[in-house]
């Protein structure tokens, strides 16, 4: 299943499915037209294979042409796209497009801001799985883009036990228990923590992976000096830029942030259309 191309297409049948009263009433008939798309600010592109997609599936004969691609800064008045094709299709595509790029490209911009925060820090900088309803394979795409990683993308690729799945099992040793019995053995299993003492039982029971969650800086510190290296410790909750570095200096190898995606700002672009 291609799941980025039926996100594009149901995009479009939301927006012209049913019709372009306003278009179809103007043009006669098929006319021959060309855009382009302006940046309207600075910001780090993400995106543009969706917008491609987006005016190729309205009209497959039409040419597309990026003249930057994702993960590059762009700087205020550059053209970023431009199109050629059927009229019809352009401006049917057009608020689809820049829909998709307004904010994906928010979330790249906003990842970078986080990631050059970081530069002089080895920790590895995640998204979680807080994303837009049916967008997340794009919005993780755009985390990449921004240069930070992604955490797991669903719950298939990933095992994480979380306190509600301690609540359920009774105990995190009764809970890694029972995950290791079906798990495969090339998956790593990543516990939850948020206090001392789970700290201690997920490293006995011989957790891969634990995330200290809302921990404060020196619980975070203590952690990561009694782990000491027997698990890969990822940091969690009340991440923003004013936090991020002093996160890092307690020693841990993660920080996971929400914010990534569920705060990004949708950036501001524009289309210009006209005909041939």
């Amino acid at each position: 299943m291609d799941t980025i191309e039926n996100i594009i297409r149901l995009a479009l049948f939301e927006d012209s499915g049913l019709g372009d009263v306003t278009t179809e009433s103007i043009l006669p008939g098929p006319v021959r037209g060309k855009g382009v798309i302006i940046a309207k600010e600075s910001f780090v592109l993400s995106g543009i294979k969706v917008a491609k997609i987006v005016f190729k599936l309205l009209d497959p004969d039409g040419e597309f042409n990026s003249l930057f691609s994702d993960g590059e800064r762009v700087n205020k008045g550059k053209t970023i796209v431009k199109v050629q094709g059927d009229l019809l299709a352009l401006l049917k595509g057009e608020r689809v497009a820049l829909n998709f790029l307004q904010h994906l490209s928010g979330i790249a911009t906003l990842t970078r801001s986080y990631v050059d925060e970081l530069k002089d820090s080895k920790v590895r900088l995640t998204d979680t799985r807080k994303t837009t309803p049916g967008l997340r394979s794009l919005e993780k795409e755009a985390v990449r883009a921004g240069g930070a990683y992604n955490h797991r993308m669903s719950l298939y690729d990933g095992i994480l036990i979380k306190d509600n799945h301690i609540a359920v099992a009774g105990s995190i040793r009764n809970a890694v228990k029972l995950v290791k019995k079906r798990a495969s053995h090339l998956m790593k299993i990543e516990v939850e923590v948020s206090n001392f003492d789970e700290v201690k039982e997920a490293v006995d029971v011989g957790a891969h992976v634990i995330m200290l969650d809302n921990m404060d800086y020196d619980q975070m510190s203590a952690a990561v000096n009694y782990i000491n290296g027997r698990a890969i410790v990822e940091a969690s909750g009340n991440v923003s830029l004013s936090t991020l570095n002093k996160i890092a200096a307690t020693g841990v190898d993660v920080i996971s942030c929400g914010a990534l995606t569920h705060q990004a700002r949708s950036v501001d672009l524009s289309m210009q259309i006209n005909p041939m």
